[in-house]
């Protein structure tokens, strides 16, 4: 079968490698779509995703949909449309025996946190075990399931701050995340405006359901004017921007990544106004209802803007790097 591997920074190839096979337990999936997400996108441009350094060549991928092609249980008939929740959970800790998301000792699809290497989805087969297969509705095309993570990440904010139904919802950032989390917040009856600094971005936030949409490179945004903000740009001043945004006893999630370093933010608005300031950090078991929400709003499915082969996947990572030309970009294999 052929497999895309990151070799290390800017140098990836397809490669033949033997179809695998599933022991007990496991299911073999005939993988249809792959979406790149930020840290393929730092895996391939710096060889590295914060702290994970690649140390072997890597296959990227942690968004994905198919058709199971070999169920050992008989569980599963060959050609059922899937996604997958692309978790393995770790150890248990006191206090947090509730949020396995957040267990030490987990593997991620796709991630160099692991070593060896927890292999990602970008092969033509892959191996998961059969608890993180998730069958689709027949409503839900296999296509349009490929966000099913990505949405369950954005529902999983959401989730933090209590019903957001007739409330001012502010998302920051439009990017794949973005997106996801205005369609969430849409979904849940909220009002919702986007940032971004780019045209196309916020283009496709109004198409997703935005009402609003604010250029914050030419456009301040009004301060206490929000019950919650979805910060998702990742961006450090953008936490100022959400702490001044959010309404006194409000709600702000921070769904982007930050870098892991020091960098100035004003908390002044945080500590005067009693802000909730909440992380958010993948998703615990999200990715049920984002399957039931891709199957009841097909115009979610607006945000993929690109499929490329794996082959052409130099380009495919400059396009999904360029957020100007792009929303989110899939491997069809």
């Amino acid at each position: 079968m052929k497999s895309l591997l990151i070799e290390s920074a800017r140098t990836a190839a397809v490669r033949e490698v033997a179809v695998p096979e599933p022991e007990e337990g496991q299911v073999r999936l005939r993988v249809a779509y792959v979406g790149i997400c930020g840290s393929d996108l730092h895996y391939f441009f710096d060889g590295a995703n914060g702290a994970f350094v690649l140390r072997e060549p890597l296959v990227p991928g942690h968004e994905l949909s198919g058709t199971v092609d070999l169920d050992p249980s008989g569980a599963l008939a060959p050609g059922t449309p899937v996604t997958v929740h692309p978790a393995r959970f770790g150890t248990p800790r006191e206090g947090i025996e509730d949020a396995p998301h957040l267990w030490p000792g987990g593997s991620y699809l796709g991630s160099a946190s692991t070593w060896p290497h927890t292999q990602g989805a970008a092969s033509e087969y892959l191996i998961v075990e059969s608890g993180m297969v998730r069958p689709l509705p027949t409503e839900l095309p296999v296509r349009r399931a490929v966000l099913a993570e990505p949405l369950a990440v954005a529902l999983h904010a959401l989730g933090k701050t209590g019903p957001v139904e007739g409330l001012e919802v502010l998302v920051t950032g439009s990017g794949p995340i973005g997106l996801m989390s205005v369609a969430a917040a849409t979904a849940a009856g909220a009002r919702v405006t986007a940032t971004d600094v780019l045209a196309g971005p916020l283009e496709r936030a109004r198409a997703l359901g935005a009402q609003a949409t604010i250029d914050v490179s030419t456009e301040a945004v009004e301060a206490g004017a929000y019950a919650v903000v979805l910060e998702c740009s990742g961006v450090p001043v953008s936490i100022s921007t959400a702490l001044k945004a959010v309404r006194a006893g409000g709600t702000v999630v921070q769904v982007g990544m930050l870098p892991d370093d020091a960098r100035p933010v004003n908390l002044a608005p945080f500590i005067s106004k009693e802000v909730r300031y909440f992380g958010a950090f993948r998703f615990r078991d999200e990715i049920d209802a984002a399957v039931e929400l891709l199957a009841a709003n097909p115009a979610i499915e607006s945000a993929i803007t690109h499929e490329f082969a794996v082959t052409d996947a130099d380009e495919a990572f400059a396009v999904a790097r360029d957020s100007e030309r792009s929303g989110k970009v899939v491997f069809a294999l």
